[in-house]
């Protein structure tokens, strides 16, 4: 039987999708990329922020389309919008024909099968509740890099964020559970291993009693294949000497943290729910820096929290533009439905939102590009990730670069080259976020 899947959303909800394609796979299930011969099709939907709802339902309203000009028999939306919004979605799109919650991937092809046979069925588990042993995945994307989540839920109660409604309380993936997956992930060509989670810093403090990522990264560190591990979401507050020197020691981890810091105004914090403040954040990155003096760091912001004031706007731009972030992110505040941020008083209008968006990115967009110039003619570890034929380059990232959110190395190859494979490339120009460069004489295998 014929399945498309689309996976909309954050890599969290990707690395969700990749286990359920597996499950349907062991199922007899054939994947097809087109929506118009599929039997089944199933959409892994977000619900974080306003616009991704509207992608969300829109993406659904388009495949019930196909109950009517394909081959479509079941349509099935998995994912955070069901998880939210569950009788919503059966009363308003009567197309759809099975709900499956945010903790019940696991029962994915029972959902199916029980579909195939007329029932319309809604499988809604304990928020808190976590799926045990799958550690099988079906890579959507080129095997060379992949997502390990290593915890489900979060414990912060942030005010804008509805995720903890969603997702649950923070949860620990087992030690083991999370070596097997990132060992037949290596099995299957994966050389990047990039660690998520709601927040990566607090792993382990509900199952061993401690925070036990270092010890974490110790042992995926020994998994032969893996030639990079990169840390994502981890929050300043929680950042340990010990976890930054185990990144000093250990060659496989990549000098690179995602530090989501949202605001830098004590003010703004506090409303936000964060557990730091303006001091604590400098002194943090300080550490950091004085520990891993090529570290990369990379941040979000929130412009427009409500109440927000000009004086506080354009202190964010300046702690910006002081501290020298080497990769930064921005997202105008989105009231969030259940949210007490979503409740306050004096609420930002859109267009100044986007406005200070613009210009929070205009003072990281000078920092970038300075950086960048000053690259020219130096030699950089370089990992493929693609060829574009249309421009007869390839493409790469050193670990200064997360996928699909930071910047791209592009150079020319004699031969051809396998994605995965890690080259040392003399950079020979910048242009904006990205560098151009030319392969050296040695090739880094």
């Amino acid at each position: 039987m014929k399945l498309f899947f689309v996976s909309l959303g954050c890599d969290k909800n990707l690395v969700d999708s990749e286990k359920m394609l597996a499950l349907l796979l062991e199922n007899e299930m054939e994947i097809t990329e087109d929506a118009r011969e599929a039997e089944v099709i199933i959409v892994n939907t977000c619900s974080f922020i306003h616009d991704a709802k509207q992608e969300s339902i829109e993406t659904i309203l388009e495949m019930a389309e196909q109950k009517e000009t394909g081959n479509c028999r079941v349509l099935i939306v998995t994912g955070c919008l069901a998880q939210r919004y569950a009788a919503d979605i059966r009363k308003e799109i009567p197309e759809v024909d099975a709900v499956v919650g945010t903790t019940a991937y696991d029962e994915i092809a029972s959902a199916v099968k029980r579909s195939l046979s007329g029932e319309n069925v809604c499988i809604l588990k304990e928020v808190n509740y976590l799926p045990e042993g799958l550690t099988r995945r079906l890579q959507t994307s080129s095997p060379h890099t992949a997502y390990l989540k290593i915890a489900e839920g979060c414990n912060k109660r942030c005010t804008y964020c509805i995720i903890p409604s969603l997702r649950g309380d923070y949860r620990s993936v087992p030690m083991e559970e999370l070596t097997e997956e990132a060992a037949l992930l290596a099995e299957g060509g994966t050389r990047e291993l990039i660690l998520i989670a709601q927040e990566t810093t607090v792993y382990g403090v509900d199952l061993y009693g401690k925070k036990a990522l270092p010890e974490l990264l110790h042992r995926l560190c020994q998994i032969e294949g893996i030639r990079w591990i990169r840390l994502m979401y981890c929050y300043p507050e929680e950042i340990t000497e010990e976890l930054l020197l185990t990144m000093r020691k250990e060659e496989k981890i990549c000098h690179y943290l995602d530090l989501p810091i949202q605001h830098c105004n004590d003010d703004i914090l506090k409303r936000m729910g964060r557990r730091t403040n303006r001091a604590d954040l400098s002194e943090k990155i300080k550490k950091i820096r004085e520990i891993l003096p090529d570290i990369t760091l990379r941040t979000t912001l929130i412009s427009g929290f409500p109440g927000e004031t000009v004086t506080q706007h354009e202190e964010c731009v300046q702690f910006v533009a002081q501290t020298e972030f080497e990769r930064l992110g921005v997202f105008p505040y989105s009231p969030e439905e259940g949210t007490p941020a979503a409740e306050y008083e004096n609420q930002i209008e859109e267009n100044i939102k986007q406005q200070w968006a613009d210009e929070i990115m205009e003072a990281e967009q000078n920092i970038i590009f300075r950086q960048n110039e000053k690259r020219i003619g130096k030699k950089l570890q370089v990992i493929t990730d693609g060829y574009l034929p249309e421009e007869d380059i390839y493409v790469g990232r050193t670990y200064r670069d997360a996928p699909d959110i930071d910047g791209c190395v592009f150079f020319h190859a004699a031969h051809e080259l396998l994605t995965g494979t890690f080259l040392t490339v003399l950079v020979t120009e910048a242009r904006g976020y990205d560098l151009i460069g030319e392969i050296c004489d040695e090739e880094d295998e």
